[in-house]
């Protein structure tokens, strides 16, 4: 039985992966031994992969099969530009949720030893000691130790990013978003906290265009809060100086993003009970 991959992302990653390496259709189609216009409705979604033709595809154009398969590519494009998902706002998805991150063995390693070790002191061997593989073995899906990190940097924006957006969208009352937002906040940065950790401690890490990259995703976040802050205070009938209230969300921000170098699990306090506080505090901050 032949075995397709599901979903038209593959496609899109493949035809992203291509043109990113200079590879013109027909090429790739040659190559594959198909005719550029089956590989173009493969590309496009209007007809199924097979795991067979993207892992030979994933091969000749030098990409790990893995990020092609699930429709993620980190890639250095022609013009020096890496091309990323857009992460998931996740629309209905209840937002205090926490299940497993689902991560495959070797980020869930990575992640592991970059926290242990921090980022410049861990090695690939480290990473692949940890997964149970060999050296190759990860770098047949990686290219580097910094490829992980940026997977894993990415992972981290997307849980922040959707929690905080969902937590919005799913409350009524302008005061009463704003809370829920900083309560999806603190709460990520407890349940997800050595995800997000490695978002402040190995910015570093990150080569020059990847550490504007995420700075700017960061900026995205405070931006919804800074925005959200007016629309409470107006709501609740205040007047703040602009400046003043950035000045008090940016505050707010970095009490959420610090969570992680002192909770612990097990202690007085659950994660919840912590996020629940940290709003109401937010709040008292803004003059609500």
């Amino acid at each position: 039985m032949t075995e397709h991959v599901p979903g038209a992302a593959p496609g899109a990653a493949l035809r992203s992966a291509r043109e990113s390496r200079g590879v013109s259709l027909r090429a790739l189609a040659r190559q594959l031994g198909v005719s550029p216009a089956t590989l173009s409705a493969q590309e496009t979604g209007r007809t199924p992969l097979t795991v067979q033709r993207l892992a030979q595809a994933a091969q000749l154009l030098d990409v790990p099969l893995s990020r092609l398969a699930e429709g993620r590519l980190t890639l250095v494009g022609a013009e020096g530009r890496r091309t990323h998902p857009r992460p998931e706002e996740r629309p209905g998805r209840d937002w205090r949720a926490y299940p497993d991150l689902g991560l495959d063995p070797i980020l869930a390693a990575a992640l592991e030893v970059f926290v242990e070790k921090g980022f410049h002191g861990a090695t690939m061997r480290d990473v692949a000691a940890a997964a149970g593989l060999s050296v190759a073995g990860v770098y047949h899906h990686h290219a580097s130790k910094a490829d992980l990190l940026i997977d894993l940097f990415d992972r981290a924006m997307v849980e922040i990013r959707w929690r905080v957006v969902a937590a919005r969208d799913q409350t009524e009352g302008e005061v009463e978003k704003f809370g829920a937002m900083v309560e999806a906040l603190a709460l990520v940065h407890v349940e997800r906290r050595h995800l997000v950790f490695l978002g402040a401690s190995e910015m570093r890490g990150l080569p020059a265009g990847e550490r504007a990259r995420f700075a700017g995703l960061r900026s995205g976040v405070q931006a919804l809060l800074d925005d959200q802050a007016v629309r409470a205070v107006t709501a609740a009938g205040g007047v703040e100086d602009p400046e003043t209230l950035r000045t008090r969300t940016r505050a707010i921000a970095s009490m959420c993003t610090s969570l992680p170098s002192w909770f612990r699990e097990g202690g007085a306090t659950s994660p919840s009970e912590v996020a629940r506080e940290y709003a109401r505090l937010a709040l008292a901050m803004l003059g609500i």
